[in-house]
């Protein structure tokens, strides 16, 4: 048993100091907050935790600092990248993958103070689901990923790692109370177009609308099989919609072959696709069933 607890001691300090190597503080608001290097020039950091765009402080280790500002910012997901002002030493990051990762699995979160130094948390993954889950803020990550440890001020956007070192994703405190970790593949997905693109382009249809109900009789003579549609209350000039000829009074029914029965399903669609794409609408107007296509387009700035 001392062998065991030793060579586990040792073992979490030897992956906390290699791992550590990537990771930063981020002095962007009152309080620091963490960050994890993905390019020699490049932090990604958790967005509500970085106020201001720049003027932003990085601290690489003790008396180590960098300035920087934000390349781009995503809140949705709670990510924002840091463009280097110079470039930093230190080792690429490894990301894992965390499709098989296991409820009860021991884990770290690293951080760093706003001296520089290095501190970790222990324990395990409490909550996992795989599949897509939706923020509180509109976004969507890959993945729910809930650490049992405590995450202490300035552990929002230090990454969370798995017994080899590997980082399985960004921890933050900014999307659920609890403190849930981004998970890798959407932190890589979305630094990616941060970085190229500076914000992440999500199509849009320019649309208000609201639920309304399917009278039975036009449901039996149109051969319907919903009950309810979402009515056309607004239709933003020069938008996709509009472009397409959706007008007042339309009940959309389907969107790219799926039921619009409520704003979450279209909003679904359309995080499935991108600026580009064209899909079908499906609408009643007039008493008949119209299709229309559409071709998606990002929300100007």
């Amino acid at each position: 048993m001392e062998n065991i607890w030793s060579k586990l001691a040792n073992d979490l300090a030897e992956v906390s100091a290699t791992a550590g190597k990537s990771v930063v503080a981020v002095h962007g608001t009152r309080h620091p907050s963490s960050g994890i290097v993905i390019a020699k020039d490049a932090v990604i950091a958790a967005s509500h935790a970085v106020r201001r765009d720049d003027e932003i402080t990085v601290i690489t280790a003790p008396g180590q600092k960098l300035s920087a500002r934000v390349n781009g910012r995503d809140p949705s997901t709670d990510l924002v990248v840091l463009r280097l002002q110079q470039p930093i030493d230190a080792p690429a990051v490894r990301w894992a993958s965390t499709e098989n990762l296991r409820v009860g699995e021991l884990v770290l979160a690293l951080a760093r103070t706003r001296r520089g130094h290095i501190v970790a948390s222990s324990g395990i993954l409490s909550g996992l689901i795989n599949g897509p889950m939706r923020t509180w803020r509109g976004g969507e990550i890959d993945q729910f990923i809930r650490p049992d440890l405590t995450m202490y001020p300035g552990f929002s956007g230090g990454p969370l790692v798995n017994s080899q070192g590997e980082f399985l994703g960004m921890n933050t405190a900014g999307l659920h109370r609890s403190g849930i970790t981004v998970p890798s593949a959407t932190v890589q997905r979305v630094s990616a177009e941060l970085l190229e693109k500076g914000s992440l382009q999500r199509p849009y249809l320019g649309l208000a609308m609201q639920a309304a109900s399917l009278p039975e009789s036009l449901r039996t003579r149109l051969n319907l099989s919903v009950s309810e549609g979402l009515l056309v209350v607004h239709v933003e000039p020069g938008s996709p919609a509009d472009k397409a000829a959706i007008f007042l009074g339309d009940v959309l029914i389907a969107l790219a072959g799926k039921p619009a029965d409520d704003i979450d399903a279209v909003q679904s669609v359309l995080r499935s696709h991108k600026p580009g794409d064209s899909i079908e609408a499906s609408l009643v107007r007039g008493g008949a069933i119209t299709t229309i296509s559409l071709r998606l387009e990002p929300r100007a700035a």
